[in-house]
């Protein structure tokens, strides 16, 4: 079994492809699946947030997972994440058993002290299988939340199965710090640290203690050029690189649209036939698709994986 809390690298969040009229298109999934895998991503996250997970039923989710984990041959986190402790435990045995390497649980927006998300995760734990490897995500500006570094330990050290942080506070660079300095003096067994929020501020969080990113900016292949070449050493060439993505990042993280904007690049790669939601889903006017083009543009001016013709990767 993959060991999650040595997890390094880029873990792609992937989107869900449908077809135009709501049924999932299984042939881009695939074309995804193959792409993220040959980027040199370590890991892909699916059925998270932007992979539209709510919107798919039980059945679309299981067969969406393990379709992706027998054709990846890389460790499959999938997202779980329920209103209630029944659809849990369903997915995540019907996901274990087709082969994932962990699942990522996060927060109801219901819980408020340290002692409610503490408990939160102790029985979420005890209600998938304390020996299911599991990721808390982080994320207090869609969940609503507000986890300090100390809860963060809480969770870990009482959950043996805890094994990785999907973080996405926002600012968070002094939230890594922190949990890389518990760990420093003894208070906090090794995990992994994975990155979030469409990889805004990657470049500092992997100078900060970040073992890579969990996160689906529809360059994936960038991001991990920037972990790598944070790795190696190579500041000015990481920032160099993200930096000619930044303003596209930027652009792709609002909310609301942002999932829209990442169809449309994927598609403009060629990845996605299609830049379809399921319903109820946001879609872009021909104002914001010009202006993602310009956007493209003028990253295609540092990095060729933003040039286009007829729609299709360079």
């Amino acid at each position: 079994m993959t060991d999650l809390t040595t997890a390094k690298g880029v873990y792609v969040i992937a989107p869900t492809a449908f077809h135009p009229d709501g049924r999932v298109d299984e042939a881009s999934n695939d074309r995804l699946t193959d792409f993220f895998v040959e980027a040199g991503a370590t890991g892909i996250t699916v059925l998270g947030q932007m992979g539209e997970a709510p919107k798919l039923d039980a059945e679309e989710s299981v067969a969406i997972a393990a379709r992706m984990i027998r054709r990846a041959g890389i460790p499959i986190v999938v997202g779980v994440s329920a209103p209630g402790f029944a659809a849990m435990r369903s997915l995540t045995r019907a996901v274990m058993d087709a082969g994932a390497a962990g699942v990522m649980i996060a927060p109801p927006n219901t819980l408020r002290t340290d002692d409610q998300i503490a408990t939160y995760y102790r029985q979420a734990a005890e209600a998938i299988g304390t020996e299911v490897p599991f990721v808390i995500q982080d994320y207090p500006l869609s969940f609503s939340v507000q986890m300090t570094p100390a809860v963060i330990r809480r969770i870990v050290q009482e959950n043996p199965s805890c094994v990785m942080l999907k973080h996405e506070d926002w600012p968070g660079l002094e939230k890594i710090s922190a949990l890389r300095g518990f760990q420093k003096d003894g208070s906090l067994r090794p995990i992994s640290i994975l990155c979030g929020n469409g990889g805004l501020f990657l470049d500092f969080e992997c100078e900060r203690g970040a073992d890579g990113a969990m996160t689906g900016y529809a360059f994936p292949d960038m991001l991990v050029d920037v972990v790598r070449m944070q790795a190696a050493g190579e500041r000015d060439q990481a920032h160099d690189l993200f930096d000619a993505h930044l303003p596209l990042i930027r652009y792709e993280q609002q909310p609301g649209v942002g999932l829209a904007v990442r169809k449309y690049v994927l598609m403009r790669r060629g990845l996605l036939a299609s830049d379809a939601q399921r319903r109820p889903g946001a879609s872009l006017t021909a104002t914001a698709r010009a202006e993602v083009d310009y956007l493209l543009s003028r990253v295609a001016r540092f990095d060729r994986r933003a040039s286009f013709e007829a729609g299709k990767a360079a």
